[in-house]
Order: structure tokens, then C-alpha cells, then sequence
């Protein structure tokens, strides 16, 4: 379990939280030595989470492209809607395993708290989740599903009121009881080892597609494309691809123009750290983190997972930003042409897929992580409409 990426990653922390830490990393190096623990995590993966998803060709979708085939992992039939209960599922599983009884996690889009949610009820374990204010107001549907689930929802009201202020809330409250309460960190951030541990829970994304895209069409994709927030999706479907020769395409937040800068760390920001990671970050011309801005409350997040910052560094994967206005037209193509509703977030990856399509030979296969489903964003979207 790597501390660091190159020069990225470790764990910038109070001591308080050092022990913690230290127990997480042993308890989960048990843990994925421990048949049991393997065996749990499987059966509740299908039983409860409904895994295997499959693999969707989108047929019409690729016409509108005209190159290129377009295929989607379907992460958005995850239960609970998107991608986030693989993780939530695991460290759920942890922290029981360390007598834990209370979890507590912060959500920017609601999805993750809606994971951790289900996963407490499901496993007898107090939820508390942190959420900015503003995004409890534009993810309003989300909110009333982790209440109706039996988690408690505290709004933020600092800083910007967004998912960095939401990470900062839990992580204080973690320092504060931190010996009942396990922090569900939600995507490949924060100190070493919530990296690691998330990009492993992830990994059964890109784990599917590797068999499922040899049974679909006989061979490893050409290129896989994932948006980027904090990372989690992205580096679960990226993880099990590194060693082969599959391109890799991440997709951040543009924002709705080029002065706003969006949220796109990996794009236009610069080493420096943030929740207890040296990572990239978007700052000021004095060092202090810069405010975001996107119209998708999950990649609202002014850093990026260190994994990641090394992926952009050493080149292995490529990563560019993409605009408000141009996810919202990915978000109506896939609706139209396929009857299905993205999520916003991945609506950036899927907008980017179709732009690569265009350039590339109709012999090559795409494959684009559908990372959530977009009946959370249907306000959203009609104000943007009018």
C-alpha cells in the first residue's frame, strides 16, 4: 500500500489523528489477507450493491459521433445509484471490523452520502454526514433520501459552503471522536491510507471491464475515459488498466467559462496541500486555495487525489477540462439518443468520449465510466434550460 505516488501523497495530519491512521492501514492489511473479509465484501457487492454492471454499447450515441465505438459501464445501476457504494460498502465493512459504531462522511453531490447511508442502516452503524449548504440546496433530492435512510445531515456553512468546506467539518469532527467514529472518506483523497484503500475498493470498476470488454468485442479497449473530482471512479477504472496498453483520459470540471477556472486542480492548479495530502491544488497567486466553481456539485473540489497528480506527472494518464455548458449537452445527448440520464459529473466524461469519437477510426473502442445516474440533477439542469 504506497505512502506515496512519486512525490505525492502522505498524510499532513494533527497527532491526534495519527493513531487512527495507523489503525486504519493494519486493520485493512488484515483485512484483504483474510478470506472472510473477501467473501463479505463479494456477496454484499452483489446481494446488496448488484454487481456485476454491465457493459452498454451506445449504439446511437456513437452515431452521433461517427467514429469511434462508445461503450458505457454502467456504475449509475450501482444501488444507490452510482459508484460511490463500492467504497462505502468496504470501509463500512472496516470500521465495523474495528468496533467503530458511528461513521461519519462529507458529500458534495449527495451520492456518497447516500452510500454511507445505506450502508450504516445496513450494517447497523450510526451515519452522520457532513454537506455545504449550497449543495444540499442544488442536491436537494439526495438529501431527503440519507434522512429517509437514517443518517443524520449537517449543513456547512463556511468557507464556500461546497465539498472542500464539507471535508473540513468531518475531518475536525474526526479529530474530536476519534475513537468511535471511523471517517468514510468518499473518493482518493485525503492522507495516506484513504488513497490506497479507495482506489482498491474502486478497482472493481476497471477489474469488470477488463473481462467484460475481452467478452464484448474480443480485446482491452483503446481508450477509457472518467471524470474527476476528488478521483475515486476514475482511479478505479484506471488502476486496473495501468500496466497495459489502454489510454487513459481523465476529465475535470471547466466551469461555465475560462476566467472562472471551474475546478479542474489537475488542469490549471499546482502542488501544494490540501486535507492531508500533497497533491495538485487550485490556489491563489498566495498560496491559499482558490474558490471553484462548477455546475456539478461532485467535482466541485479544488485538489485531486495524489494518485492521480502522479498519473498527470509521469504521463501515464491525460487529463483535460471541459465546460459547464458542454456537459449539460452530453447530459441531453445521452438522455435523447440512449434513454438514459447521466449524472452531471460523468455528462463531462461522456462530452469528451464523443469529442475523441469524432477523431478516431470506427475500429476503436471507447469505454466511458457512467460514475452516477442524473435523476439528483434534473433541477439543475432545467434552470439551465431556461
Amino acid at each position: 500500500m504506497p505512502r506515496r505516488y512519486g512525490r505525492y501523497g502522505g498524510a499532513y495530519v494533527p497527532e491526534t489523528l495519527v493513531p487512527a491512521l495507523e489503525e486504519l492501514e493494519r486493520t485493512w492489511r488484515a483485512a484483504r489477507r483474510d478470506p472472510a473479509f473477501r467473501r463479505e465484501l463479494a456477496r454484499r457487492s452483489t446481494t446488496l450493491g448488484g454487481r456485476p454492471t454491465p457493459l452498454y454499447f451506445a449504439e446511437n450515441l456513437t452515431r452521433r459521433a461517427g467514429g469511434a465505438e462508445i461503450w458505457l459501464k454502467r456504475e449509475d445501476l450501482v444501488h444507490g445509484g452510482a459508484h460511490k457504494f463500492n467504497n462505502a460498502l468496504g470501509q463500512g465493512l472496516l470500521a465495523r471490523r474495528m468496533g467503530k459504531p458511528r461513521l461519519i462522511a462529507e458529500t458534495g453531490a449527495g451520492q456518497h452520502g447516500v452510500a454511507t447511508a445505506m450502508v450504516g442502516a445496513a450494517l447497523g452503524l450510526r451515519t452522520e454526514v457532513y454537506m455545504g449548504s449550497v449543495d444540499m440546496e442544488r442536491q436537494r433530492p439526495n438529501v431527503e433520501r440519507m434522512r429517509l435512510l437514517g443518517a443524520e445531515v449537517h449543513p456547512v456553512e463556511s468557507g464556500l459552503r461546497t465539498l472542500k468546506d464539507a471535508i473540513g467539518a468531518a475531518l475536525r469532527d474526526w479529530i474530536e471522536n476519534v475513537r468511535t467514529t471511523h471517517y468514510l472518506l468518499g473518493s482518493a483523497v485525503g492522507p495516506h491510507p484513504f488513497p490506497s484503500i479507495v482506489a482498491e475498493f474502486q478497482s472493481v470498476i476497471g477489474r469488470e471491464i477488463r473481462w467484460q470488454s475481452r467478452r464484448a468485442f474480443g480485446r482491452l479497449p483503446d481508450l477509457v475515459v472518467a471524470c474527476v473530482g476528488g478521483g475515486s471512479n476514475a482511479i478505479g477504472t484506471f488502476h486496473p488498466l495501468l500496466h497495459s496498453r489502454v489510454e487513459l483520459l481523465g476529465v475535470e470540471a471547466g466551469g461555465a467559462s475560462a476566467r472562472s477556472g471551474g475546478a479542474a486542480s489537475l488542469s490549471r492548479g499546482r502542488p501544494g496541500i490540501l486535507h492531508g495530502a500533497f497533491t495538485y491544488v487550485l490556489q491563489d497567486a498566495d498560496g491559499q486555495v482558490a474558490e471553484t466553481e462548477s455546475v456539478s456539485a461532485g467535482l466541485d473540489y479544488a485538489a485531486v487525489g495524489p494518485e492521480h497528480a502522479w498519473l498527470r506527472d509521469t504521463g501515464r494518464a491525460r487529463y483535460l477540462a471541459v465546460r459547464d455548458r458542454d456537459a449539460l449537452s452530453a447530459f441531453g445527448w445521452l438522455a435523447r439518443d440512449e434513454g438514459i440520464l447521466p449524472a452531471l459529473e460523468p455528462s463531462h466524461a461522456l462530452y469528451a468520449a464523443v469529442r475523441e469519437a469524432r477523431r478516431r477510426p470506427r475500429a476503436q473502442r471507447i469505454v466511458v465510466t457512467l460514475s452516477g445516474r442524473g435523476d439528483k440533477d434534473l433541477e439543475v439542469v432545467a434552470r439551465a434550460a431556461r
